[in-house]
């Protein structure tokens, strides 16, 4: 089967136990967002809001919201476009030619987007009519989370060139004029950034369309890492068993026949407002700056038109079974593409983009009887030159040939594994000066910081201690040392104040540790509450890749350089602080919390 609309997408989910109905109205302002996160962390359905205050508009959320529910949206679909996105080769030649590879289940001529000559039953609203969605107390106004992001190539146009993002779309709110101007975010490495350079080129500008809603696959569709040469729309009638169908309006915008709303307008050349702040899915919000002004042309709708939303924040949230979903149907793409890489796991408990964890192969010497880290830094270059994972801060990258067992998906056992075995004078190797997340806020400027591998291979150095060492003991600026797994140590320091106050608070305890039995700890964690970073394996993650820069956080007992390679003989030493230029972390409202506590049987 394949669902013509989100409005069967609701009904389906509905009849078979996935959705409720909430039959009260809610409050766009933080209230449906409230719901929605409490919602989610019971596992809970999907929530359709049949009454949002302030809008003639239902909406929905939560549709991905558990692995088991995305699947069984598209259980008609998901084996075979796993084989599609699969194939190392061009996957458009297997489309037209299916026969190579049988049982596939669809060709070229059911999959690829389908242009219709007729508009479908389309009417006007304005932008102020939409669900004004705000999901946090510092956001600068309502956003969409859930667009599908449209735009052509100025120079080769047409849908098969097109790029289909999801780019949050800030509806209100700073210096927009209400109803005639919205803000569009998107980061570095994105589709989108190439066709706005080429208009800009040109000095014309670019026309954008944003989709809302419409059949599940279409927003899959604007996340997924797709092949070379299939597109986001092909993909999506593969995905969804039902054709990717469009049509231009009189201005020439592109229009998803099948959407549940269609916003179409232009950016010029140069012409920014300031967009933000949005809580986001680092748990942090990203702050307010420029970002390009989308001049609003027109607000399209269907008759039966459903908003589409979701809510974002510290992991793991709706967006985590997204990328479960994305990982069920391309994880083994990537591995095809990186000669050698066995797996990688971008660390959802760590804000995704901050860390990764690496497999690969370690066959540069096989004559040697003690192996090291030699084709696995190739390995890592080719990570960190790929696409969005050329954003990574921290790559911890280890050789299959250790541990045939090990899986990067066991956060814990993983970093155990590469901390029992990498040599800290020659096995940490630093990029600076170079290009971080957009929604980092750790590094030195926006999109700006460093990044570190942590590369291990070879027999055990050291076994990890779950211990505290005897007679372990800190200087008076420190406090609260736990052991948040083996051989990782959280400590409780003063305040941040300077990166020379940093480095002298961290020279004091290196003196101090020094002559101290140190041979089971790999890593301390410099925190501002050694008991939460201490308390799940989560927490440890996310507060020490989150809130530190490689190059200026890392330290290490014994450091040195040499060579211009730094290292050092004892524990490396990250400064997971909070810093003056850090953003601030989500917070809920309390008194939305009280609130909300009307909807208890639904987070039950």
């Amino acid at each position: 089967m394949g669902y013509k609309s989100l409005a069967e997408c609701v009904a389906d989910l509905e009849k078979h136990g996935h959705l409720i109905r909430i039959k009260e109205e809610v409050d766009p302002y933080l209230e449906m967002a409230a719901i929605h996160l409490r919602v989610y962390e019971q596992q809970g359905p999907a929530l359709f809001f049949e009454k949002v205050k302030g809008s003639p508009f239902p909406a929905v959320s939560n549709l991905f919201g558990t692995l088991e529910r995305a699947k069984f949206m598209f259980r008609d679909s998901l084996d075979k476009v796993e084989q599609l996105v699969g194939l190392r080769s061009d996957p458009m030649k297997v489309l037209k030619n299916p026969l190579k590879l049988p049982g596939i289940g669809f060709t070229a001529l059911t999959a690829l987007p389908l242009k219709q000559t007729f508009k479908s039953t389309f009417s006007k609203t304005t932008i102020s009519a939409l669900p004004q969605i705000v999901n946090w107390p510092m956001d600068g106004g309502p956003f969409i989370t859930m667009p599908q992001v449209y735009t052509e190539d100025i120079d080769k146009p047409g849908i098969m060139n097109a790029n289909l993002g999801m780019y949050r779309i800030q509806l209100a709110g700073n210096d927009y004029i209400k109803d005639k101007e919205i803000g569009l975010h998107y980061q570095i490495h994105r589709g989108i950034g190439v066709h706005q350079s080429k208009a800009n080129a040109k000095g014309q500008p670019l026309k954008v369309s944003i989709f809302v809603g419409g059949p599940p696959s279409h927003p899959l569709a604007a996340v997924m890492p797709l092949p070379e040469g299939l597109s986001e729309m092909t993909f999506a009638g593969a995905l969804g068993n039902r054709r990717f169908r469009y049509f231009y309006d009189e201005e020439g915008f592109c229009i998803s026949a099948d959407a549940d709303f269609v916003i179409t307008g232009t950016v010029y050349p140069q012409e920014n407002k300031p967009e933000g702040p949005f809580g986001d899915h680092l748990g942090y919000y990203s702050l307010t700056h420029p970002f390009p002004l989308m001049k609003v042309h027109n607000v399209y709708h269907r008759k039966d038109a459903i908003w589409s939303f979701t809510v974002v924040g510290r992991p793991p949230q709706e967006d985590t079974s997204f990328g479960a979903l994305i990982h069920e149907i391309a994880g083994s793409a990537l591995p095809k593409e990186i000669h050698g890489l066995k797996e990688l796991n971008a660390v959802d408990a760590a804000g995704v983009h901050p860390l990764l964890f690496a497999i690969g192969s370690e066959r540069y010497t096989p004559f040697l009887k003690e192996r090291r880290p030699q084709e696995i830094l190739t390995i890592a270059n080719h990570i960190l030159g790929k696409n969005q994972l050329s954003l990574a801060k921290y790559l911890f990258i280890t050789a299959r040939e250790d541990d045939e067992t090990l899986d990067t998906h066991d956060i814990s056992a993983f970093m155990q594994h590469v901390l029992s075995r990498i040599d800290f004078r020659t096995d940490l190797h630093f990029h600076t000066n170079t290009t971080i997340d957009t929604l980092d806020y750790s590094g030195d400027g926006l999109n700006s910081g460093s990044k570190v591998v942590f590369a291990a291979a070879g027999a055990k150095r050291r076994t990890l201690s779950a211990q505290l060492p005897a007679g372990f003991s800190l200087p008076v600026s420190f406090k609260d040392a736990q052991v948040a797994i083996p051989g990782v140590l959280t400590i409780q320091g003063l305040p941040y104040e300077s990166q020379d106050q940093a480095n002298q608070e961290v020279e004091s305890l290196n003196q101090h540790l020094k002559g101290q039995n140190l041979e089971g700890i790999a890593l301390i964690v410099l925190s501002d509450d050694s008991t939460f970073a201490a308390a799940t394996i989560n927490n440890l993650v996310w507060i020490t890749f989150t809130r530190s820069n490689p190059a200026s956080d890392i330290h290490g007992i014994g450091a040195f350089t040499e060579h211009k390679h730094w290292g050092c003989t004892g524990p490396v030493i990250i400064d997971a602080r909070k810093k003056p230029h850090h953003a601030p972390e989500l917070i809920k409202d309390p008194e939305v919390e009280k609130k909300i506590e009307r909807f208890a049987a639904l987070f039950k």
